[in-house]
């Protein structure tokens, strides 16, 4: 029956590693080679049809446009970039805090881009017919405002842009922006005309393709970041009357969606960034998701809301305040955006994950230990402890219960040879042992059974964590929020190349230094428990510390030290408990040897 219970203990841990392993890799390279063969299928299909010269000539004539916009520059303490007076655009913008590698020299992380082909991504605001007067006429995509006041865009430097339709309607625009992430558009509307007018506001973000979709020769690198997508949403991301709104791109794909209610924000996030338009909290407003295939055969992702009619008869006016935020997901500057200014749900544009309730409170005390220690792999490693001390008395239990199923390994050997023949009889027996020794043989599964969403949840403070991001910890890790740079197959550094080229030997080729430690560390804990007595079972335990050590080495080195640690302090904490119940253990063997070598060297 012990064999039994160990064999399914075995098979369980060996269908968690491999869940895990084909949910965070396979499934996403699986995903990644479906949607790059479907978009080269679109490409093919759309280079084969002729070609719509309106389309083209729309498309052509509206770059143009963009291109000859006067562009007004932005510069604020944290951002930088322009907008265009052709259709009002945010045109491009930069972090001026975040670069987009490890130098300090490299581009700073562009957030918007003007390009209007893959990979570009603009936000915009407007006005939309709510009667029979033609869209045409109101300020949209291609309007070109008149800068009326300023010259840049700074805090406490607001611009106005002014636009009259045809239909004598005057348009006012004020644009603001504070000393972090957040615009302030001002619209007034003035009703100049003879004919009484319904508008709708709205304000936009699109993006022009799919960024978790990567060619055939993208790098490592592109290939990590494309795995770390199916782990942080990526995608629409907003709320509306204080109800997520979250779609990825395989969603959009398929339709899309539309949220109506009162009050609420929507827009594009990544990992680490966000661009969002926000709408008054009393608005009465309808959130859209939707994609479609420009003229020239790019997708087009877009998610905007459109604001309630406004009545403007001649001689009245309205008057409407909209924001955006386009920034870095800070979680502290997101949650003041929250309060100060009563934007729902804002923070949940971080993804905290299924464990919520586990990821809030593990960024509040790793942020408040980063803001002690001043290094964030000791924080991470000090919040380890943490976790360990929450979890003593259970594990001390548990590691209990091993050791003395460890001891009873005699009196198991000694039954099996008396009832070698009789397997309901040894069953018995054994049972009956279990009961003499008041052990449970699953007592040491339960630390096991509890890390698992600890783990979880604290991969995912750890993969959201901004902080983390280009982070260093000590020695060769420069970029904690990386994987470790070292390599089993270039001599850890020493050949210039990398490994994690090589198909299929790539995932063992490009095992760090910090991944073998956590092999180790995993290897070295289990000789210190009861070994099953099968021999199979044996190989399938003993192969869990090398599938761990691949599965994780492409993963952050924050992650990866996190685990090498826990592991060391558990070890050190079931080697007390095990030394505690008269145990002996390998270790204790290895330096009863090391020591007698040295005594008779020392008599000799």
């Amino acid at each position: 029956m012990e064999d039994q219970k160990n064999l399914f203990l075995a098979i369980g841990l060996a269908l968690v590693v491999l869940t895990i392993y084909q949910f965070l890799v396979v499934e996403p390279a699986a995903k990644q080679r479906r949607a790059a063969q479907q978009v080269e299928q679109v490409l093919a299909e759309a280079e084969a049809k002729p070609a719509d010269p309106v389309a083209e000539l729309i498309n052509q004539v509206g770059r143009q446009a963009l291109q000859a916009s006067p562009k007004v520059m932005v510069d604020s303490p944290a951002l930088d970039g322009s907008i265009t007076a052709y259709g009002g655009r945010f045109n491009d913008l930069f972090l001026k805090k975040y670069r987009e590698e490890l130098d300090p020299d490299s581009s700073e992380v562009q957030l918007l881009d003007p390009a209007l082909d893959k990979g570009g991504q603009f936000a915009m605001f407007g006005w939309r017919a709510a009667d029979e007067g033609a869209n045409n006429t109101l300020p949209g995509l291609e309007t070109s405002w008149q800068l009326t006041q300023g010259n840049v865009l700074a805090p406490g430097a607001p611009l106005e842009f002014s636009y009259t339709s045809s239909e004598n309607l005057l348009f006012t625009r004020t644009i603001e922006i504070d000393d972090l992430y957040m615009f302030t558009i001002t619209d007034r509307v003035e009703n100049a005309g003879t004919m009484t007018r319904s508008i709708r506001p709205y304000g936009q973000v699109r993006k022009y393709g799919d960024p978790t979709i990567l060619p055939k020769n993208a790098t490592p690198m592109e290939k990590r970041k494309l795995r770390g997508s199916f782990v942080s949403h990526q995608g629409v991301i907003g709320a509306v009357e204080g109800e997520n709104v979250k779609y990825n791109y395989k969603k959009i794909r398929k339709g899309g969606g539309t949220h109506t209610g009162t009050g609420g924000w929507i827009g594009f996030t990544s990992k680490y960034w966000l661009t969002a338009v926000i709408a008054p909290n009393d608005e009465t407003l309808e959130a859209n998701t939707r994609m479609f295939r420009s003229s020239r055969g790019e997708d087009v992702f877009e998610a905007s809301f459109l604001g309630a009619p406004r009545e403007i008869a001649p001689g009245s006016q309205t008057e409407v305040q909209l924001r955006m935020f386009s920034g870095a997901k800070e979680v502290s500057v997101l949650q003041d955006y929250q309060e100060n200014l009563e934007i729902a749900r804002f923070d949940t544009a971080i993804d905290w994950g299924l464990f919520w309730f586990l990821t809030r409170p593990y960024f509040k005390v790793l942020d408040w230990l980063y803001g002690i220690v001043g290094n964030f792999g000791l924080a991470i490693m000090a919040l380890t402890v943490i976790i360990k001390a929450i979890f003593f008395p259970l594990a001390n239990k548990s590691y209990e219960s091993m050791a003395r199923m460890k001891a009873l390994q005699p009196k198991m050997e000694e039954l099996k040879e008396l009832h070698k023949d009789d397997s309901q009889k040894m069953q018995q027996e054994t049972m009956a042992l279990y009961q003499r020794e008041k052990v449970s043989p699953f007592g040491g599964c339960l630390p096991i059974l509890l890390q698992i969403p600890v783990f979880f949840a604290l991969y995912k403070t750890l993969y959201i964590s901004l902080e983390m991001r280009h982070a260093p910890f000590f020695g060769w890790i420069k970029d904690l929020s990386a994987p470790d740079p070292t390599h089993i197959g270039n001599l850890f550094g020493l050949i210039p190349w990398d490994p994690s080229y090589v198909p299929v030997l790539g995932a063992v080729l490009a095992i760090g230094i910090w991944p073998l430690i956590m092999g180790l560390t995993m290897g070295a804990q289990q000789l210190l428990n009861p070994p099953p007595a099968d021999p199979m079972q044996r190989r399938i335990f003993a192969f869990m510390p090398v599938i761990f050590t691949i599965m994780l080495a492409p993963f952050a080195a924050g992650l990866v030290i996190y685990w090498a640690w826990n592991n060391f302090l558990s070890l050190l904490q079931q080697y007390v408990i095990t030394r505690q119940n008269g145990v002996e253990t390998p270790f204790d063997r290895v330096v009863d040897k090391l020591m007698g070598k040295s005594k008779s060297e020392e008599a000799g």
